[in-house]
Order: C-alpha cells, then sequence, then structure tokens
C-alpha cells in the first residue's frame, strides 16, 4: 500500500494544481494561435510549448539544473539570443527605401512615442491597488510599444526579469495581432482623401550607399548612445554581411540555420517564465493592457507625424506610411500596402512604408538604450 501511495505522488496528477493546469491552458491556446491561427508561428510555438513543459509538476524543467533553466541563463540573462536575432533581422533587411527617403527616419521615431506614453502609464498603474511596478519594470513594460520582439526580450531580461514572460507574450501576441490592430487606427486617423495620395518612385540606391550606411549608423550610436550599441551593432553586422557581397555564405547562415536555431531555443526560454506563480497576477494583465495601449499610441503617432510632414512636403507623402514606424517587419509595411490598396488599387506603398518599418526597428534598438542608459 505504502508503495502505490509512493508511486501516487510521484505522478503528476497529484501534483497538478489549478494554476498550473491554468498556464498550461495558456500553453496550449498560444499553440492554437500559431498552428490553427498562424498568428508568429516561429516564436508561439517554441513559447507556448515551453509554457507547458515549465508547468509540469516535479519535473523541474525551469529549476537549477533543468534543461530550460539552463537555455535561459545562456541565451536570455546573458542576452545572447536577442543579439543573435538582431544580427539574423540585418541580415534579412534591405535599407534601400529608407537611404532613398531618408527623412522616413523621423516616422519611425515618431512611432516611438508609444513606448515613452506607456512608461509614464506603468507608474500611474502604481495609483491603482494590486500594481507595484518600479521604474526599471515600468521601462521594460514600455519597451512593448516598439512592437519589436527581441528588443522587448533584451530589455527585459536586463531590468525586469520576472515580469519576461508577460512581457514578451503582450510584445509577440500584438506584432501578430498587427493585421486586427493597424486598419482601424489608420482610418481613424486619415481620410478617403489622404488614403489615396500616391508617393512618386524611389531613387535607385547604389551598392556603395548600402555598404556605408550600417557603419554610419553603428558609429553614431557608439558615439552618442553606447548602451544601444549591442542591438544596434548585431544588427548592422548581419546587414553590412547582406550588402557586402562578399560573405554570402556567412549572411546566409544568419538569415536562416542560426537565427532559425535562435529562435527556437529562445522561444522555449521565453515560455520557461511562463510559470504559474511568475504569470497568473494582477501585474499580468496591466502589462497586457498597456501593450495594446503602447502599440495603439505608437500606430498613431507615426500615421500623425506623416500627416503633418505631408503638409510641408514638396512630394507627397501618404499619411498611411508612418503606421509602419512600428518596427513590426515586415508586417507593419504589408498591412500599409494593403489599406492604401482599399482605397486606391493602383497604389502600391510596400517599399515606400518599408523605409519607416527598417527605422523603427532601429527606434526601438535606440529607445531600448535610451531606458538602459537611464534606469539600467
Amino acid at each position: 500500500m505504502d508503495s502505490l501511495l509512493t508511486l501516487w505522488q510521484a505522478t503528476g496528477i497529484a501534483n497538478l494544481d489549478g494554476p498550473q493546469l491554468i498556464m498550461m491552458l495558456v500553453g496550449a491556446g498560444l499553440l492554437y494561435l500559431a498552428i490553427a491561427r498562424n498568428f508568429e508561428p516561429l516564436l508561439l510555438v517554441p513559447i507556448g510549448f515551453g509554457a507547458i513543459l515549465t508547468n509540469i509538476p516535479l519535473a523541474g524543467l525551469s529549476d537549477p539544473g533543468g534543461l530550460l533553466y539552463y537555455v535561459y541563463k545562456i541565451g536570455i540573462d546573458s542576452g545572447v539570443f536577442p543579439l543573435l536575432i538582431f544580427m539574423g533581422v540585418g541580415a534579412l533587411t534591405d535599407f534601400s527605401a529608407l537611404i532613398a527617403n531618408p527623412k522616413m527616419l523621423l516616422l519611425g521615431a515618431a512611432a516611438q512615442f508609444g513606448i515613452f506614453a506607456t512608461l509614464f502609464g506603468a507608474i500611474f498603474l502604481n495609483f491603482v491597488p494590486g500594481f507595484e511596478f518600479t521604474l526599471q519594470d515600468a521601462s521594460a513594460i514600455a519597451i512593448i510599444g516598439g512592437a519589436d520582439g527581441p528588443t522587448a526580450i533584451f530589455l527585459a531580461s536586463k531590468l525586469a526579469p520576472d515580469l519576461l514572460g508577460a512581457i514578451a507574450v503582450a510584445a509577440y501576441s500584438y506584432m501578430a495581432l498587427v493585421p486586427i490592430i493597424q486598419p482601424p487606427i489608420m482610418k481613424l486617423f486619415t481620410s478617403e482623401e489622404e488614403r489615396n495620395i500616391a508617393m512618386p518612385q524611389l531613387r535607385q540606391v547604389s551598392k556603395a550607399e548600402k555598404i556605408v550606411f550600417p557603419l554610419l549608423v553603428l558609429i553614431l550610436i557608439a558615439m552618442f548612445l553606447p548602451a544601444a550599441a549591442p542591438l544596434v551593432g548585431m544588427f548592422c553586422l548581419g546587414n553590412l554581411m547582406r550588402e557586402s557581397g562578399v560573405v554570402d555564405r556567412l549572411s546566409k547562415t544568419a538569415q536562416n540555420e542560426l537565427i532559425n536555431i535562435t529562435t527556437i531555443f529562445l522561444g522555449l526560454a521565453v515560455g520557461s517564465k511562463l510559470a504559474a506563480d511568475q504569470f497568473l497576477t494582477v501585474e499580468t494583465l496591466g502589462i497586457l493592457a498597456l501593450g495594446a495601449v503602447a502599440f495603439g499610441i505608437g500606430t498613431a503617432s507615426g500615421v500623425l507625424m506623416a500627416k503633418t510632414m505631408n503638409k510641408f512636403s514638396k512630394t507627397p507623402i501618404n499619411p498611411l506610411v508612418g503606421a509602419a514606424g512600428v518596427s513590426a517587419v515586415p508586417m507593419a509595411a504589408r498591412v500599409v500596402n494593403k489599406v492604401g490598396l482599399e482605397a486606391n488599387p493602383h497604389n502600391f506603398l510596400l517599399m515606400h512604408a518599408m523605409g519607416p518599418n527598417v527605422a523603427g526597428v532601429l527606434g526601438s534598438a535606440v529607445a531600448a538604450g535610451i531606458l538602459l542608459a537611464m534606469v539600467g
């Protein structure tokens, strides 16, 4: 009888509690969104599966000595995985649209307004019973507004590791919902006439310009904001490998094998932070709500900046391209193009939207560097 009791006590069923079951269902929900709804499947599949693994009773996968514990310590706690992802994204990115029309940098910068608005929102939430966000917590939450998953994970791992799971899930969830969240905001702040604006074709960009650009960006960041150098530096390295044309093997590795392997472990590491005792708190609901507000403000501020620029620009600017200033590459640019085509079937805005889109990647990295330098 004692042996049967011991065997029963060693089973997962005997040790499974309500919160763990809820978080396993949350993990299953993420898998459903990824597989059935195709929402950010490359990351939601490993994150959802990691959430299930970390909440299995007695498995100890996230405890010291467990697989997920070491994956998190090596890749997230050190900041290595987000930096490797940034190198791969850089190798996949074409800066031609931004180089051809550099004033699109202003739209990438404007879209980051959601980050700093959310920073104050997180601080003000402390006046609501149940919320106790430090300045570091608020800074980590605010970066969700940049719609850049690796940047959000990088900053959260430095400033608020206990909130990493909620911040990462919020960031990637809202990135996946870009086609749903952005169009209503874009249409709210633009008229039919503005959405019909056709933009002139971009000039051809030389290979020399493409090679010099990442080097120039890195030098400027190193001089004025060293805290952002890790993210921007790896992004520029990946882009330089792409544009130089002399290291195709390295560029293709960064674009494919390296970023794919890193994505698997990054997702599992984030999923390991979705343990019931860390995720099922009132603060998590606050983070999810603030993330939605941040994303909405970032989209709206980008559109409003584009409207302002159009009034003073010699060449017409379609305000829709401002929505691509959030750094969800290339999804936000595709959404801009789709909404533009709905207004005018002959108006292709994709290449124009890629300018503020890649500027948004740089903008979110710079914003993360500013927050890290201020409160880190």
